[in-house]
């Protein structure tokens, strides 16, 4: 845990120090771990999938560019019996990005690493009502969530065209691990999301699962308001508690499509056919992933700004239900130059008697909806232009259907106490 808190702001420190950086984040009172479109400068272009700037080559004008980002929590969970746990856990991410182009062409990397499964407990991450994945034994996550693939979470390699003189464009890109074209930004990415320690609950039903996909092959394409992607895939989950990287055949398929409501707004929806998607389980051929998601910033005249995002999530076929249905919304509220910042999430997932090991009188494959009601407080602290710390906790209470009430005695109440750092430059 050491080494890693070390890693990271050495990392950081040498971005904090380089003479060429030019992020704008550095110029202007934002929150330094969260990227948004201003930061973009005239040599790039927002992508809406990814919710970061891309670069965007031109002849006779060579680029090199390059950003560090990180975030990372300690986090002591506060749960009750019988099925919550009181441990410390510290989720974490950092990513690396670096190109450069070359006439018309602009070639490069990301690297987005995680320590998690070194960092969490062996039972995973507490969270009451999370399921998905098989810990060391073979036994499935169960009111916890998962530790991502360690240490490698990501690897992308792309080549960026701009199409015309504005800023449009096309790009491919191969990533043995990273984002296949579906579902919407990953929780970890979005402003929304980045504030809060735990993973969403539709984490696997429609929501965040590909972004950790292997042997991915797309094209993406951004023509004025519109951004229309397509990849294949391996469909097989990464198994989060093996350090590998394997590569499998693109036996799997995905299209999403973005659009621009208005200057603040934007849409995403998506669809993909994931072929033997869980190792321990060769019965399960194939599955079918839906998405749709919807996300807002509004500036009042305060100062104050409220971000927030609506996700709609559908599965078929996952463990051999015929759907399973999920629903989010998150919301952020900060101002640039004030420490506090509020946010919560308010989430229902289908589930069934059997992901919880919950036996009873009734149908045990019928699926139920649970909820999760959370409210946050975060106090931020400058360390530095692209470096913060914060201090918070959050307050969750689940929402049970009258099936699922006795295992877990009642509807919970639970909480999370935690110290964050978090990071971001960019420069060329």
């Amino acid at each position: 845990m050491l080494n890693l808190y070390l890693f990271f702001v050495a990392a950081i420190s040498f971005a904090q120090h380089s003479e060429h950086g030019t992020a704008a984040a550095s110029k202007k009172k934002y929150s330094s771990h969260v990227m948004r479109s201003e930061d973009c400068s005239d040599m790039m272009v927002w992508d809406k999938t990814s919710y970061s700037c891309i670069a965007l080559p031109m002849d006779n004008m060579p680029t090199s560019m390059w950003m560090l980002h990180g975030n990372a929590f300690l986090v002591q969970s506060v749960q009750p019996d019988p099925r919550g746990e009181n441990k410390l856990s510290l989720p974490n991410m950092f990513m690396a990005s670096g190109g450069r182009s070359y006439g018309n062409n602009y070639f490069d990397f990301s690297l987005m690493l995680t320590a998690e499964r070194w960092t969490f407990p062996k039972e995973g991450y507490p969270e009451l009502l999370q399921i998905g994945e098989r810990d060391e034994n073979d036994q499935p996550y169960i009111d916890a969530q998962h530790p991502h693939s360690s240490p490698i979470m990501g690897l992308t390699l792309s080549d960026t065209m701009r199409l015309g003189d504005g800023k449009d464009y096309i790009r491919f890109f191969f990533a043995p691990r990273g984002q296949a074209t579906e579902g919407p930004v990953a929780f970890m990415h979005r402003a929304t999301g980045m504030v809060n320690p735990d993973a969403p609950l539709g984490h696997h039903i429609g929501q965040d699962v590909s972004h950790i996909t292997s042997t991915v092959l797309g094209l993406s394409s951004s023509i004025g308001k519109l951004q229309f992607e397509v990849s294949a895939f391996n469909g097989t989950e990464p198994e989060p508690t093996k350090s590998d990287l394997p590569l499998g055949p693109l036996n799997s398929y995905a299209t999403r499509i973005a659009y621009d409501l208005s200057k603040q707004t934007y849409m995403m929806i998506s669809a993909a056919e994931v072929k033997d998607p869980e190792p321990h389980d060769s019965s399960l051929e194939k599955i079918w992933r839906y998405s749709g998601s919807v996300y807002n910033r509004n500036i009042l005249d305060s100062g104050w700004m409220l971000h927030n995002t609506f996700i709609y999530g559908l599965v078929n076929n996952y463990d051999h239900i015929s759907a399973l249905r999920s629903v989010l919304y998150e919301f952020w509220f900060h101002q640039m130059e004030q420490p506090s910042q509020y946010w919560g999430r308010v989430e229902g997932v289908e589930r069934t008697a059997n992901q919880f090991a919950i036996l009873g009188g009734f149908n045990l494959d019928e699926p139920h909806w649970v909820y999760a009601l959370t409210v946050g407080y975060t106090y931020k602290m400058k360390l530095g232009d692209n470096l913060e710390a914060g201090i918070g906790g959050s307050i969750t209470k689940n929402l049970l259907p009258t099936e699922f009430r006795a295992s877990y005695d009642g509807e919970p109440l639970s909480g999370k106490l935690f110290i964050q750092i978090s990071g971001m430059k960019m420069g060329h």
